[in-house]
């Protein structure tokens, strides 16, 4: 890994270690879950995408 990259024992608790691992391990659901997220996220015919742009009216 290149410097600044990845997760710290020392700043991370043992869970968020084992979640950040899990959606950078490609055998795993979470991986691809993250993946189909943001693959939503920059599609402008899912609804997430505009979810994400809405504007607040408050």
């Amino acid at each position: 890994m290149g410097k600044g990259h990845g997760v710290s024992g020392h700043t991370h608790t043992q869970a968020q270690l084992d979640h950040y691992a899990n959606q950078n391990n490609p055998n795993n659901d979470a991986y691809w879950a993250n993946q189909d997220n943001h693959a939503n996220q920059c599609n402008p015919n899912n609804d997430e995408y505009w979810h994400s742009r809405e504007e607040d009216d408050d």
